[in-house]
């Protein structure tokens, strides 16, 4: 079975774990905005939700504390660095007024995810307990 397909919850169960990969992302680049060198780095949530992002190649380590494989959240989802509209004079590429609205947008967007799934559920129980 297709996770991204789930005959119960659709594409929104798949959203939401991806929903919330992204936030973690978006929340690092906030927390790192004065770090200097900091490169900041997202999810690109359509082309992942659509399948297109195709899966990288397995990266061969020795012990498995020497590095980490990029596969967050084991969803297959690999952040990718962002191209900058202007870094700083020290490096640092994040611009915390559009990760702040990129975290907020989100935000939104796992919310409208989590009310289609939770609606789902209250159908389903519905129809489990023969409750109106």
């Amino acid at each position: 079975m297709n996770v991204r397909n789930d005959p119960i919850f659709g594409i929104h169960g798949y959203a939401l774990a991806l929903r919330s990969q992204r936030m973690q992302v978006l929340a690092s680049n906030l927390a790192n905005a004065d770090t200097p060198g900091f490169k900041a780095r997202d999810l690109d949530f359509e082309q992942l939700l659509s399948g297109e992002s195709g899966s990288p190649l397995p990266l061969a380590v020795s012990r498995a504390t020497h590095i980490a494989t990029g596969a967050e959240g084991g969803l297959g989802a690999e952040a990718k660095y962002r191209v900058p509209l202007q870094p700083s004079l020290d490096g640092n590429t994040v611009d915390a007024q559009m990760d702040q609205a990129r975290f907020a947008e989100n935000a939104l967007s796992y919310q409208v995810s989590l009310t289609l799934v939770n609606s789902r559920l209250d159908g389903l129980l519905t129809a489990i307990t023969g409750n109106a």
